[in-house]
Formats: C-alpha cells, structure tokens, sequence
C-alpha cells in the first residue's frame, strides 16, 4: 500500500503545496511543520524552475524568489532529508521534468527514495510519455502521480486505470492560482475515475477559500491548495509560519465538514 494512502485514509484530505527555499529553505522548513500542525495531510513541495509553465503569476514569483536565493536541487534533497527527521505526513515533489532530466533522473528518483520522497508530480509530462520515468519510480518505490484536466476527457479511464498515489483533478483550464468560482464538471470527473480505480483523487488549482474547498472535497477525497499559501509566505515572509497554520487550519476543517456532508448523503 502506497504511504500516500493514509492521507486519505477515513477522512477528506488537504493538501499543501509550498515552494522550496521561498523566502529562504529555513522559512520552507517551519512552514511544513506549521502546516502539518495545522492539519495538512499531505506536503507537496515544489523544486523551483525558471520556466514553470503550469503555474500562475504567484507560484511564478515564488520559483524566482527561490532561485534568487540560491536554492538548488541538492539544496532541497539535504533539506527533505532533515525534515524527515520529525515530519511524517507524505510528502511529493512537484516540479518540471527538465529538472529531473538535468539532475538525472536515476539520481533523482532514487535520492526520492532515500530521503522519503513518497511521490512525484511533473505537470509537464504527458500521461502518454510517462514511461520515460515511470519504470524508474517503480524501481525505486516512489508514486508517479497523474494529473486529470477538464480535457482529458476520453483519457479519464485510462489514466485512472493506471493511476498510482493519488490522482490530482485540476480544477479549471489554465494555469494554478486562486479563482472566485470554480465552474468546470467536476462530479462527472470523479465519477469516471471511481468506476475506474479504487485510488484517491484530489482537486487543486484555484481553491483558496473554505467554502471551495469544502465543496471540492465534497466531491472527491480532498482539496489542494497552493497559491493562497504561497500569497501569505510572500507577505509574512519569515513570519509567515503562523499565518499558514492558521490558515490551514480553517481549510481542514472545511474539508472535514465536507466528509460529514459525504456521509450523511
């Protein structure tokens, strides 16, 4: 059974993402375990890239803080390594695939596995170039986990079929960042991956608020949430820790009150 499992285990879970070494890999560090306090049940930590196609202007600003500061691949590896040490929830890279590549993606994976690396996210690789990574993350225990978008349409089986971790929904077209409203089919989504795998999936890109997130996790196994966190890191800055636990705590409990919705359905 994949760690990432228990995320999801018995509750609707919420998910953090946060951009490794923004402001400095210190402030990261205090930031995961102040989410984890406040009820994350799993980090997604990003590895900063200069061109991060996927991400919108405020996880852009994040990367470029990040490798302004000085951060680097190695930087990151040391520092999950050491987190490791008390932190215990899952935790996933997201990052490009041309940082696996040029980092060397045995190299990459296999140091995953070392430092307790449960899983990655390449929002760039397409499903159907998956192998190029996949007999590697088998290899080496790690989860590579599938992306779902309002266009895969008719890939929604398949890629469900195959999914492995977790199976991260987007939510809307586009690229991450919070939206006032979130107005893509997300029901008729999920409904095709739970005929096609037992798997959990979880919706991200857009969530910034308890109402949405209650209503994602509603529909699915939970919420993710990166550029509402990313926005308090950039205006707290080092004092921000405080302000995502605060933060994170209030998106939990609208995902546990999603579950109760769940069940009383």
């Amino acid at each position: 059974m994949s760690k990432i499992n228990l995320a999801f285990e018995d509750k609707k879970a919420f998910v953090a993402f946060i951009t490794c070494g923004d402001p400095d890999l210190e402030t990261t560090g205090a930031v995961v375990r102040k989410a984890v306090r406040g009820g994350a049940d799993l980090i997604e930590l990003g590895i900063p890239f200069s061109d991060p196609t996927a991400e919108g202007p405020v996880i852009q600003g994040a990367n470029l803080r990040a490798l302004n500061g000085g951060v680097t691949t190695d930087k990151i590896i040391d520092f999950v390594r050491e987190l490791r040490r008390d932190v215990t929830v899952p935790i996933v890279f997201m990052t490009y695939a041309n940082v696996v590549f040029s980092y060397g993606a045995e190299r990459f994976i296999s140091a995953c596995q070392e430092i307790g690396i449960d899983g990655l996210i390449l929002p760039d690789l397409p499903f159907e170039e998956k192998e190029e990574f996949q007999p590697l993350c088998k290899k080496y225990g790690v989860d590579l986990i599938s992306l779902i978008a309002p266009t895969s349409k008719n890939r929604i089986a398949r890629i469900a079929g195959e999914a492995e971790g977790f199976l991260y929904i987007v939510s809307s077209l586009g690229v991450t960042g919070t939206r006032n409203e979130i107005k893509t089919d997300l029901k008729a989504i999920v409904e095709v991956v739970r005929q096609n795998t037992k798997i959990p999936c979880a919706v991200g890109f857009g969530i910034s608020t308890p109402e949405q997130a209650e209503r994602m996790a509603a529909i699915s196994d939970g919420a993710i949430v990166g550029s509402a966190i990313i926005k308090l890191i950039e205006k707290y800055g080092k004092e921000a820790p405080g302000y995502v636990e605060e933060y994170v705590r209030g998106m939990k409990e609208a995902c546990e009150r999603a579950k109760g919705v769940s069940e009383r359905k």
